[in-house]
């Protein structure tokens, strides 16, 4: 079976090219990132990019047209929503799930939610190394489609080497579940996105396809390609 490429990208003007360009280069998922203000899971890159999507005036309204048009361009590709819970609780939860869906959102993914919260809104769960095998079972039940393995303890980031720490959480996931696994935080190059596709179903690149996006959408269709070619091998 294929390995799975998730890229993320936040919401922005130019999105919905970008979003086209990576799904041309072979990306099977969009997370698809609403900016929040204070956005305690992300690092440095991902952290500017969000203070400059809110800074062109990226709130919810914006996010949702922009996640539109992006479903507009990718075809039936599944688009995940990506935030805080903060950006639910001012917008309702049941309002944003209804209006996300309406403009293409497949899943959706909160990062500050933990499994056994907020069940009624049916998304994609993180399980870290420090997560029990109680937390992790749990998350794997209620998780929509996949699980999300955080390779590493702390913020999202590009990473010189892989987290030695993935292996062990692959390995006890996949004693609790048979719902696929995908790899995020710290994966960057193609090397590393096939070290993680190998103990899991997928990898999640995100700080660096934020990045290669501000180059343009050529510019990230070819990283993706590589990231691509590199899961295929």
């Amino acid at each position: 079976m294929s390995k799975k490429l998730v890229i993320y990208l936040m919401a922005g003007a130019g999105t919905p090219a970008l979003a086209a360009a990576a799904v041309a280069g072979g990306a099977d998922i969009i997370e698809f990132g609403f900016p929040f203000s204070d956005p305690l899971a992300d690092g440095p890159v991902i952290r500017a990019a969000g203070e400059k999507a809110l800074a062109a005036g990226m709130r919810t309204a914006a996010c949702l047209e922009c996640l539109a048009a992006t479903r507009a361009l990718v075809g039936e590709t599944p688009l995940v929503p990506m935030t805080y819970a903060s950006l639910l609780e001012a917008y309702g939860w049941e309002r944003f799930e209804s209006d996300a869906r309406e403009a293409g959102a497949t899943s959706f993914i909160i990062v500050d939610t933990a499994a056994g919260s907020r069940p009624e809104l049916r998304r994609v769960q993180l399980v870290a190394p420090t997560s029990t095998d109680e937390r992790i079972a749990l998350a794997a039940s209620e998780t929509d489609g996949w699980l999300y393995l955080v390779t590493l303890t702390g913020t999202t980031g590009a990473r010189t080497e892989l987290s030695d720490a993935l292996g062990g959480l692959a390995a006890r996931a996949r004693a609790l579940t048979d719902v696929p696994l995908y790899a995020g935080f710290g994966i960057s190059t193609p090397e590393q996105a096939r070290a993680a596709a190998d103990v899991t179903d997928g990898a999640v690149v995100g700080s660096r396809a934020v990045l290669v996006a501000e180059e343009g959408p050529a510019a990230l269709q070819e990283y993706v390609a590589s990231l691509r070619e590199a899961l295929d091998a």
